[in-house]
């Protein structure tokens, strides 16, 4: 795929749908966190139980995945901290956070499913829950959460999406047969997710106020969306990710930060003006990014 069809046939469609999203939070006083909710809490949930009960996405390649995106995150987190030599603790720990928490979510469900099809959505759904569950790890640790451990889990425990993905694996090793009525309630759901992230992420960056490029921002964000997809991919080849697997992983990695960093910022008294202006430009020039990675997916996927 050339770079003048993955920016028109991949990211066009995801700059519309947020640009729309963006104009609403301009026009309207939305509450960004009663939409954040349904996602995280309805919408999401459903495209796990969907995934898990339709997925063809194998056991083995799934453990891969979940090895590979362990130790990117350790990666960046590693280099986010070393960026941001010289700075205040809270802002390293922040840069720390910043470039390894990525938006696998409203960014990178959608481009996955344009870029890959079904079988890329249904690898990135789990790359997806894999985030938000580190994210709930990392963050807390790498602040020095006076919970430690035991907050990640409750934090963890409280993620109705692996709530999902636990009852799909029950359902679908016992051969369970759902009523057609449950199945098309389920499909409903979970094909308003993707259009609804996109929102979400459209209403955030259209609330967001002027952006500051200090240098600690400028390379933490540089560091996510380029430098993480150049690592993935020797990375993924390593672990033994091959084929769409592969492309799902390295596409992933080049998202750009999670919202959720900011939130949890906010949460653990980090240094948050930085962590909001990182989210902005990492989404600005996620975009290239994902561009540059989609034209080059084919050659990714053609690697074994």
């Amino acid at each position: 795929m050339g770079l003048l069809r993955a920016l028109l046939d991949v990211i066009l469609p995801v700059v519309l749908v947020a640009g729309v999203g963006a104009l609403l939070a301009r026009r309207f006083p939305l509450d960004r966190t009663t939409v954040t909710k349904i996602a995280l809490n309805a919408l999401t949930p459903a495209l796990a139980l969907q995934t898990i009960l339709t997925t063809e996405v194998s056991g083995r390649v799934g453990l891969l995945l979940a090895l590979g995106f362990v130790l990117l995150t350790l990666i960046a987190a590693g280099l986010g901290w070393l960026s941001a030599v010289g700075q205040p603790s809270l802002t390293r720990r922040s840069a720390a956070v910043a470039v390894s928490i990525g938006n696998n979510g409203n960014m990178g469900l959608p481009i996955s499913l344009f870029a890959l099809g079904q079988a890329g959505l249904d690898q990135s759904v789990l790359i997806f829950i894999l985030s938000v569950v580190l994210t709930f790890v990392v963050a807390p640790l790498l602040y020095g959460a006076h919970q430690g451990w035991r907050g990640a889990l409750i934090g963890m425990a409280r993620l109705p999406a692996l709530w999902a993905m636990a009852v799909g694996l029950v359902i679908r090793t016992l051969g369970i047969s759902l009523p057609t009525g449950v199945t098309r309630g389920i499909d409903l759901l979970a094909a308003a997710t993707l259009p609804m992230i996109l929102l979400t992420l459209g209403i955030q960056l259209g609330s967001t106020g002027r952006v500051r490029l200090t240098g600690p921002v400028v390379i933490s964000s540089l560091l996510r969306v380029a430098v993480l997809p150049a690592l993935a991919l020797p990375l993924g080849y390593a672990v033994g990710l091959r084929g769409i697997s592969l492309q799902a992983f390295v596409l992933s990695a080049a998202m750009p930060t999670a919202v959720n960093a900011f939130i949890l910022a906010h949460e653990y008294d980090g240094d948050v003006e930085f962590v909001a202006h990182t989210v902005t430009v990492t989404t600005l020039l996620s975009f290239a990014s994902a561009a540059v990675v989609t034209a080059l997916l084919p050659w990714i996927g053609s690697l074994g």
